[in-house]
């Protein structure tokens, strides 16, 4: 048997509620850690089985209704904030709004474009230009690269 399977059933049997089956019994006499473990749990139980609770005051309730009903009979001080306090937030929180909704809108309209931008300091077509564009646009030329060798692999795996 297991330190860890023993450990499980530990509880039980030590309040007394099962008895050890002869694996656990064995698995104590040999394991000094598990029957150190064993015997504090068993003190535990014991312990808790001698406690007694103690017996609240008779009047406890009574005191305690009481003192209930001085407190809610108490005025509520702070009325006057919680009154101030509602619309101010309210109000905060609508020119908050307003002001988001405002910078929303007063982006103008965005373009979302997927494609990277092509030069715009040099011509089209000419050499500077293209060269440009390809330093602007490298990632997007090398998975093209990338692509290129796919189709190759694929064509030597698919014609030997």
């Amino acid at each position: 048997m297991k330190c860890e399977q023993l450990r499980e059933r530990m509880p039980d049997v030590a309040a007394g509620l099962s008895e050890a089956t002869a694996a656990e019994s064995s698995h104590l006499a040999s394991c000094i850690s598990c029957a150190e473990q064993f015997k504090a749990m068993q003190e535990t139980m014991a312990l808790l089985d001698e406690w007694q609770v103690p017996e609240p005051s008779p009047y406890f309730d009574v005191r305690l209704q009481a003192r209930l009903r001085e407190e809610m009979a108490k005025p509520q001080a702070g009325w006057a904030m919680r009154w101030f306090r509602q619309p101010v937030i309210a109000a905060a929180l609508t020119v908050i709004i307003g002001i988001g909704v405002g910078l929303f809108f007063s982006q103008g309209p965005r373009i979302h474009n997927s494609q990277p931008m092509l030069a715009q300091n040099a011509d089209p077509g000419s050499a500077v230009g293209d060269l440009q564009t390809l330093d602007n646009n490298h990632d997007l030329y090398a998975n093209f690269d990338l692509l290129d060798d796919m189709d190759l692999q694929q064509d030597v795996t698919a014609n030997p």
